[in-house]
């Protein structure tokens, strides 16, 4: 088991057993609804990752194998936020990006591993896609690591 896969797999682990728990506050957000609409709306395991900061097992999402040109959207409101052209495959079992769409995501710290980390999230919904690290490819060096789950793909026409 390499590295990166034994760290993806412990923080899947504790993700799951409540770790990393939050509800997105939606005082500053384009797309607000109450928690009940939500819930409705993403149904549930797309609320847990996108409301609650939850994540999905590594290597569990269909979105791994996508090859196809096309836009990344936010599951929660729709926004673009990741073209194709910036998707490569990292090995740690999450869709993985060097780049984003421009305006389309805030960060904040997390330290819900007890180590920080950088979480990632739409801006216009406040929903959580993931985590941003340091060890990407060029020319950015980041390396977006993504829950499937917090995205859907459009295929270019």
């Amino acid at each position: 088991m390499t590295r990166r896969r034994f760290a993806a797999t412990l923080a899947g682990a504790a993700c799951l057993v409540g770790a990393s728990r939050r509800v997105f506050a939606a005082e500053h957000f384009e797309v607000t609804h109450s928690d009940a609409q939500w819930r409705e709306l993403l149904g549930p395991e797309r609320y847990e990752i996108l409301r609650q900061g939850g994540t999905e097992p590594a290597f569990s999402s269909p979105l791994l194998n996508e090859k196809r040109a096309g836009t990344y959207r936010c599951a929660g409101c729709e926004l673009a936020l990741f073209s194709s052209r910036v998707k490569y495959d990292s090995g740690d079992g999450w869709p993985s990006f060097w780049d984003v769409l421009p305006r389309t995501t805030a960060t904040q710290n997390d330290y819900a591993l007890l180590e920080q980390r950088t979480e990632v999230h739409c801006r216009r919904c406040g929903g959580h896609l993931g985590h941003i690290f340091d060890d990407g490819p060029p020319p950015t060096h980041l390396r977006y690591c993504i829950d499937g789950l917090a995205l859907r793909f459009v295929p270019a026409s």
